[in-house]
């Protein structure tokens, strides 16, 4: 999958590392770039076109595929983090990011998987995370997630197949954005983060493992969880 010459659309391309995606399919020379955010006039990217989405409502999913009905691309990167656990945090926080990161990512697949079709088959990229793999307190419902997305992206790549749609899952460690201001480590250049996403695509990669971190994760699901968790559990 060449990004030159491809018409792509980026979901929560207003800011952050869907911002960068935006940015680094541009200087790929994609022909066209939709830049999808809730309120387009947030977009600032010169270049792109600005698209109004609302990922959780299917309504808006397919508002979108009406318009951009010219999409080869589709990299589902929109998120939201609540800071949420499962045991004592809010139902609606929780509900939030289940209707973000899974519902939400379906919704797209649901409603650009004939446009894919009708142009060929193209690619869908789903930005995830090292927490699709392991749990933290502290981001427990995010974790949960991202997990469902795992289990999406798994799903939709075998059902997709047959009309020659590839889909790729994005898994990386923490990245400097909004989203993880307060985090006090080692964080990733969206920059980086958006070739390195970029390159696996065109290589035809499903699975593009960012940074060794989550190679890390990942490999440890081979493992004892004991050995992971250590004295986080009993």
């Amino acid at each position: 999958m060449r990004i030159a010459g491809s018409t792509v659309l980026i979901t929560g391309a207003n800011r952050g590392l869907g911002r960068a995606l935006a940015h680094a399919a541009l200087a790929r020379g994609a022909t066209k770039v939709y830049a999808g955010a809730r309120d387009p006039d947030t977009v600032d990217l010169d270049g792109v076109t600005p698209l109004r989405l609302d990922i959780t409502d299917p309504r808006s999913a397919a508002e979108a595929a009406s318009s951009a009905s010219d999409v080869d691309i589709l990299i589902n990167n929109a998120g939201v983090s609540t800071a949420s656990d499962l045991v004592t945090g809010d139902l609606d926080t929780i509900r939030l990011e289940m209707e973000t990161q899974f519902f939400g990512t379906l919704n797209m697949v649901r409603a650009f998987a004939p446009v894919l079709k009708s142009n060929g088959g193209g690619a869908i990229v789903n930005v995830l995370s090292a927490l699709s793999w392991f749990s933290i307190k502290g981001a427990n419902a995010y974790a949960a997630s991202k997990a469902a997305e795992w289990s999406l992206t798994n799903g939709v790549r075998l059902e997709l197949a047959a009309q020659g749609t590839t889909v790729t899952g994005v898994y990386l460690g923490v990245v400097d954005t909004d989203m993880t201001k307060d985090y006090d480590g080692p964080k990733l250049p969206t920059s980086m983060v958006a070739g390195t996403a970029l390159d696996g695509l065109e290589a035809g990669k499903i699975e593009v493992l960012v940074d060794q971190w989550s190679a890390d994760v990942k490999a440890a699901l081979a493992r004892d969880p004991r050995e992971f968790y250590g004295a986080q559990i009993a």
